[in-house]
């Protein structure tokens, strides 16, 4: 047989594009249309139907920037399609193929009721099928004229990122709004071809059935005719219909589709635009189950249901009839995707809390899995915490824009820190967003590692990121691929469904230990670092809200615990760590937003600590600690002065000075505590940091070294840093003044002021406090670079093999070589609180306040010994989606801790981000919980959600060992039992001695409900 393949494929591509395509829609007739510019913000449908509307004409450019624009439009069934399928379609001048980020439109009936969204790649709203003929239309339409922040892919900065820089010229041109009559033929033809076409090309040349099909095009291309499009259709899918009937082989891969539309809670838009998002998408899910009793959709983040429950009622209860008939799956169990590395363990916890919670109580259903396709990486505490949250498994899609290594599995067991085990999916056809294409079926068999052990793998369909989701060409596709030779068998099925059965074939799937570090989006850590200062201080001031309004309303007449407000704020501040907004790689008016929010959020933190402290009665100044660990630290009094002060673990103190310790001398530029010398050079580095307890220099080199790379990664700017940012720096060794600012026998002070770049100045002070080996480094920045990071280096006399750094729960050890590539790839990883290095018998933390990214590299000096540097990245300064990010104002702090244990690092990674506390109280009451024991480590002291007045403690072993204790009550302690997250019995616990018997295996993570007497 001759070779024709060229001539056929390219016979068939013409007529497929050219004449079958257009001849979807047999008649069209256009709908009369008025338009009216709401002003500013977005306006209730109330208002919509009140406003004047001008006539509006085709090809009239509308939507400035964020505008919203409502059109009215008008039209009839003409009386002869009668018995046809009717649609109206409208284009509002789509650019691209994208859904998320453009034009969008919710088309409503005139009594408010939303109908359905359209989108470049949904443009129907189904009127009659079929049709009697007749039929008056008359709709509102709210339509979003969201800027193209996406456009020449992040070629370069755009002011269209906020509504303040915007302008207001005009972006789309609306092309059309007709009434129009769908051919079913050509649709369901059109579909043929497609899926047809592409599992052709995909399959090998040498593959018969590829032969086969290329054939039977030519065939279906000779019965087409070119003059009847339309009356010759049934005739073309009659001589595909056997090759389509072809049924899979009996080893053929299963796809497991779920119906899916992520909608990013803000990323290239304000949250203000997705609380629309979801409504115009969710819309379009239950039209669509409406029409496809076979589709099911699964939809995660508590949060956006929220959002239309309680503004678009209406689909709220099309989403409720779904859940019930089965057709929409409520997943993740989560309040938002959160970032999957920055959000504290706490923080985590809630998430987990307040999501599955809120699918119990309006569904009656509890989620099973943990669904995080897009969050940048995963932290190794997710495990036991989606385990102790009550999850089965766990499913994530990032790991597959790895830069450098690929994962070696798709479906495997994933091990925490603790050794918790949860059942783990990476779908292998590499997308969260399928829409079942020939290249998308061909790349989930070619790519799934778990060839011979598994045959099935999931794959969530539909338009996403901005949101669209499922649609009726997709699952056209999903029928025809049911059963189709040379292609996977896909089955539309819930992911519960999907688990149970990969679980059940593949129980003794691979393991991987520890974090799941995606090799790439480092800078996450870093960009927009007041966002991130915003989250850290919020978890801090939650923490300390919580236990002082519990002490309050254990020992304060007539207190009432705050279980609202408290809800409330947790639930901003999980919104706020959705992984676009907490890593800084949303447009500027998000972050703009975001800070405020955190200022908000701090207020009315600030205001419920002072009432629950108030409440205990005023009686003379005193200290409150809300660490979980006793403190011997320098305070300062109303008028400023220091005093040395003892304050147990979550507990208060007189603000009376105790014995002083040996005093802070300075000498030039020489701070001595007894504990540690430490030296200021001239160029206000340090030149020493002698550890005088063990009689050793800790630095090999300067420290405190503060330098400016250039950092212009390849493309994701705010997302990444790309490993050249460390071959071209700029040491900042020029100062403008090293003065001394404090000379008190309880603390001395350095200040180092320093200007560079482009007008950026930053102002550092050192200081050393009487009794503690802490060095602090307040930093303030006033930073104006572009496409740059500033770090700040430590480069210890210390030869370590790896470094550990303060995750969830505990903490995560990484190599400090780079023997292999996925060491390599670590070049900029996480931390929270601190990061720790050691060899036998010596080690050194680095603290802080608000600061996440870090390196840690080694080098073998000539004489033979190791220096390993520590690297805090301070603040980056990308363009590209904010092109202000980071620019102006910075303050925080961070501290170099000499002779340190892990412990140590713990204690005062504790003790920075949770300062003491100054406020008039009476003599405040023992605290709520205390620990007797080492290595138990109390996260959480709350009152139970139930307003039971059960007290809630939740803690955890933070060294890596075994821990043992008992926790006893500030309070009369009738029983206790240990819980889930969600505060549901698990089992009693033990009772001895007056308290509670705590023992831990590494890392554990433990919630008890204590019961008062």
């Amino acid at each position: 047989m001759h070779d024709e393949r060229r001539r056929i494929e390219e016979r068939a591509e013409r007529l497929h594009n050219q004449r079958i395509r257009p001849a979807l829609y047999a008649a069209t007739v256009p709908l009369t249309v008025e338009a009216w510019q709401a002003p500013g913000e977005p306006v209730p449908f109330e208002a919509a139907t009140a406003a004047s509307y001008e006539s509006f004409a085709m090809g009239t450019p509308w939507g400035p920037p964020w505008g919203t624009t409502w059109f009215r439009m008008r039209g009839q069934v003409p009386a002869e399609w009668a018995g046809r399928r009717v649609e109206a379609v409208i284009d509002l001048g789509f650019v691209g193929d994208w859904p998320g980020n453009q034009a969008e439109a919710l088309v409503h009936l005139t009594d408010g009721t939303p109908l359905k969204a359209v989108n470049p790649l949904n443009q129907y709203v189904p009127i009659a099928d079929p049709a009697a003929g007749g039929e008056v239309i008359h709709y509102l339409v709210e339509a979003a004229s969201n800027p193209d922040i996406l456009a020449n892919d992040f070629a370069g900065p755009t002011p269209l990122g906020d509504v303040l820089t915007a302008g207001d010229k005009p972006l789309y041109t609306f092309r059309r709004a007709d009434l129009a009559v769908l051919d079913e033929e050509i649709f369901h033809l059109d579909l043929d071809l497609q899926v047809l076409r592409e599992l052709m090309v995909h399959l090998g040349e040498h593959e018969p059935r590829r032969h086969e099909i290329l054939h039977a095009l030519d065939r279906a291309m000779d019965a087409l005719d070119l003059d009847d499009v339309s009356g010759s259709a049934a005739a073309v899918r009659e001589v595909l219909a056997p090759v389509l009937a072809r049924p899979a082989h009996a080893s053929a891969h299963t796809i497991s589709g779920v119906g899916h539309a992520h909608i990013d809670s803000a990323w290239l838009w304000p949250i203000r635009e997705t609380k629309r998002k979801t409504s115009r998408t969710f819309s379009n899910v239950t039209a669509l189950a409406d029409e496809y009793e076979d589709f099911i959709f699964a939809c995660s983040q508590a949060q956006q249901y929220e959002w239309v429950r309680d503004n678009y009622p209406q689909v709220w209860e099309r989403i409720k009839k779904s859940v019930a008939k089965g057709q929409w799956a409520p997943v993740g169990g989560m309040w938002v995707e959160s970032d999957g590395n920055l959000p504290g363990g706490e923080a985590i916890a809630r998430q987990l809390v307040h999501g599955k919670r809120f699918f119990i109580e309006h569904f009656g259903i509890e989620t099973k899995g943990v669904w995080l396709p897009d969050s940048f990486g995963y932290n190794a505490a997710y495990p036991q915490l989606a385990k102790l949250a009550g999850n089965e498994w766990f499913l994530t899609q990032k790991i597959s824009w790895n830069q450098t290594n690929k994962f070696p599995h798709h479906t495997f067991w994933w091990e925490g820190i603790d050794g918790t085990r949860i059942f783990t999916h990476f779908p292998p056809v590499d997308t969260y967003n399928a829409r079942f294409s020939g290249e998308e079926m061909d790349r989930a068999v070619r790519n799934y590692a778990e060839k011979g052990g598994g045959t099935r793998s999931l794959a969530p369909f539909g338009w996403g990121d901005g949101g669209g989701g499922p649609t009726r060409e997709i699952m056209e596709r999903a029928r025809r691929l049911a059963d189709l030779e040379g292609s996977p068998k896909v089955v539309v099925e819930h992911p519960d469904t999907f688990f149970a059965k990969a679980r059940e074939e593949y129980p003794d799937a691979p393991v991987w230990n520890g974090e799941l570090y995606l090799e790439l989006h480092r800078a996450t850590y870093t960009s927009q670092a007041r966002t991130k200062q915003g989250n850290r201080r919020s978890e801090h001031l939650l923490r300390e809200a919580e236990l002082w309004a519990t002490t309050a309303a254990l020992h304060a007449s007539g207190y009432s615990y705050p279980y609202e407000k408290l809800d409330r704020l947790w639930k901003t501040v999980l919104l706020h760590q959705f992984h676009d907004i907490l890593p800084g790689s949303s447009i500027a008016w998000v972050h703009r937003e975001a800070e405020a929010e955190y200022a908000r959020v701090a207020g009315e933190l600030e205001a419920l600590t002072a009432e629950a402290i108030a409440a205990l009665g005023g009686g003379g100044p005193r200290v409150f600690n809300t660490s979980p660990y006793a403190r011997a630290e320098v305070v300062r009094t109303s008028e400023g002065a220091p005093v040395h002060v003892h304050v147990p673990a979550s507990g208060s103190a007189p603000l009376t000075a105790a014995k002083p310790p040996q005093p802070v001398t300075v000498d030039g530029r020489v701070l001595d505590n007894g504990l540690v010398r430490v030296e200021v050079a001239e160029d206000g580095t340090l030149s020493s940091v002698f550890d005088l307890r063990a009689n050793r220099e800790v630095l090999a080199e300067r420290g405190n070294l503060l330098r400016l790379h250039t950092d212009l990664p390849n493309y994701w700017d705010a997302w990444d840093i790309d490993k050249h940012y460390k071959n071209r720096y700029t040491d900042l060794l020029e100062t403008e003044a090293v003065t001394v600012t404090e000379a008190d026998p309880l603390a001395g002070s350095i200040r180092v002021e320093r200007s560079f770049g482009k007008g950026s100045k930053i102002t550092q002070t050192i200081t050393l406090r009487a009794g503690s080996p802490r060095i602090d480094f307040a930093t303030d920045i006033d930073w104006h670079e572009a496409e740059k990071i500033l770090k700040a280096g430590f480069p210890v006399d210390i030869r370590a093999p790896h470094s550990s750094a303060e995750i969830q729960f505990g903490h995560i050890q990484r190599p400090t070589h780079t023997n292999t590539s996925w060491e390599a790839a670590r070049f900029e990883v996480s931390g929270h609180r601190w990061v720790h290095i050691a060899e036998p018998g010596y080690g050194v933390a680095v603290i802080n306040d608000s600061t996440y990214g870090h390196d840690v590299s080694r080098t073998v000096r000539e004489d033979g010994g190791t220096t390993t540097r520590v690297s805090l990245s301070l603040v980056r300064a990308p363009r590209v989606p904010d092109p202000e990010a980071d620019q102006g104002r910075h303050r925080f702090v961070y501290s170099l801790l000499p002779g340190a244990s892990i412990e140590d690092a713990v204690a005062e990674g504790y003790a920075l981000n949770l300062p003491l506390r100054v406020a008039d109280a009476a003599g405040a009451p023992e605290p709520v919980v205390s620990v007797d024991g080492e290595g138990v480590t109390v996260e959480a002291v709350k009152l139970a959600d139930d307003a039971s007045g059960d007290v809630v403690v939740r803690l955890y072993e933070s060294r890596g060992g075994r821990g043992q204790g008992v926790l006893r009550a500030g309070f009369p302690l009738a029983g206790a039992e240990v819980t889930d997250l969600l505060e549901r019995r698990l089992e009693d616990a033990e009772i001895a001695g007056g308290g509670v018997r705590v023992t831990l295996r590494p890392f554990q993570i433990l919630t008890l409900r204590l019961r008062r007497g």
